[in-house]
Order: C-alpha cells, then structure tokens, then sequence
C-alpha cells in the first residue's frame, strides 16, 4: 500500500529535500504551493520529475482554516487518505520587539502556528480512524532559544512543539505518531540572503563548522515518518550543528 504523504512549503528549500527523501521512502507525495505562485510550482514540479521524482502540486493558504480543508478534500478525492503531514511552510517578518507591527506578529503567527492547527485538524480523525499516521512539525532552534528580532517566529516556532506534545497524547493509543524537528541555520536561499560577513559569523558559532543541508532536515523526517517509527512520538529532535544543546 502507498501512503499518502503531503509536505506543506513543500517547493521551498527543506520542503524538497523533504518530497524527494519521502519519495525514495516509497510515498505518494503531495507538495503544497501559495495562490498566485502556480507558475513557479509547475516550473518545480518539472525540474523533480526530470530527475525522476513525480510530485504532485496542490496551492493552498496554509493560514487559511477553509484552504486547508477544501486542500485535504481535494487530495482525498484524487490520490487518498492523507496518512502523513509534515507542517513545512512558514515565513519570517523580523524586526525588534518595539518596532513590531501587530500585523507582522499576525501574519507570522496564522502561517507558522495556526497553520499547524489548520492542517493537522484536517487529517486527524481520519488517521485516528484509519488506526495509522505520522505528523512531522518543521520548528526552529530560534523556538527553543530565542532569537533578536524574532519574537514573533520564536512564540511560532515555540508554540509548535507544545501542539505536538499534546497531540502526541491524542494519537498515541491509536497508531498515530506526532513529533517535531528543530533546525538551525540551513543552507537554503533564505540564508545565502544573508551578507556573507553574517554568514561567516553564524557559521563560527556552529560547533560542526557549517550550515545544515535540507538533506539533513529531510532525512529526519523520513525517519519518524517510517512505518516502523511508532514508538517515537512527543519528541522534539534538534538538528543545528551543536549550536544549541539542551
């Protein structure tokens, strides 16, 4: 049987990595793109399958509780039950706390956090139901430490894994696994943003020496998204080089 797995953010740079390590896994993946972006998604969608990954791309506004459901209903009517999610997609509107605007605090809020609520409430019961599921929350180190300039992202980030803890308890009786991952810094285009004078400091206060890859992320997820990986739920795996320890 191949399950359904659907990776919001999933045309962004860890959501690839994300689709391709699921799809090596042996999943039906569905990659999900903001409205007004479909150029740019169907642009991806062929570069993945020239190399041989067939993804199939969905737009929804994650931040969106109608969006969300109307998204599920339409990929259960096409391919199936959605039986994996990985909450991927997020944004930043970073500024200090006294210059923050309410609308960039509502902005990252709806699509970092009430995202995850939007997207997990679509598939939830059918995975209680179906007695199976896996849930991966993509958070931040800056959610576990704080950041300058992001309190918005780090209440987001933050918030995440106190939703997974407590879904965690709801599905564990019935098969359905919910766990989050915590990156660092990881070469992505939002990073190589980043002044390279920037970028060299961030680096030197990594222990290993280097940005993560989205490779790293990915193939995290595809382990707790195994079907073997039922024992492991509630838990918040860091991957940040060391940067941050707990």
């Amino acid at each position: 049987m191949v399950r359904i797995a659907l990776v919001t953010g999933g045309i962004g740079g860890i959501g690839t990595a994300t689709c391709k390590a699921l799809t090596d896994q042996g999943r039906r993946i569905v990659a999900t793109y903001r409205p007004g972006t479909e150029d740019r998604a169907t642009a991806w969608q062929r570069t993945q399958k020239e190399y041989g990954y067939d993804v199939a791309v969905y737009p929804a506004d994650v931040a969106d509780f109608a969006s969300c459901r109307d998204l599920v209903e339409r990929v259960q009517r096409d391919l199936g039950p959605v039986e994996i999610l990985v909450n991927n997609a997020g944004i930043t509107r970073d500024s200090s706390l006294k210059k923050m605007t309410l609308d960039d605090w509502l902005a990252v809020i709806n699509a970092d956090l009430n995202s995850v609520f939007n997207m997990t409430r679509q598939v939830f019961d059918g995975m209680l139901a179906h007695g199976w599921g896996r849930i991966v929350n993509i958070s931040s180190v800056n959610g576990q430490k704080g950041q300058f300039g992001q309190t918005n992202y780090s209440a987001a980030k933050a918030g995440m894994h106190g939703f997974t803890k407590a879904a965690a308890r709801e599905g564990a009786a019935k098969g359905v696994t919910v766990n989050t991952i915590s990156p660092g810094y990881v070469d992505t285009a939002m990073v190589a943003k980043v002044r390279e004078e920037v970028r060299q400091q961030i680096i030197a206060q990594i222990p290993v020496g280097r940005f993560g890859t989205p490779g790293d992320v990915a193939r995290t997820v595809a382990f707790l998204t195994d079907d073997e990986a039922g024992y492991i739920t509630g838990a918040n795996f860091s991957i940040n080089g060391g940067l941050h320890m707990q």
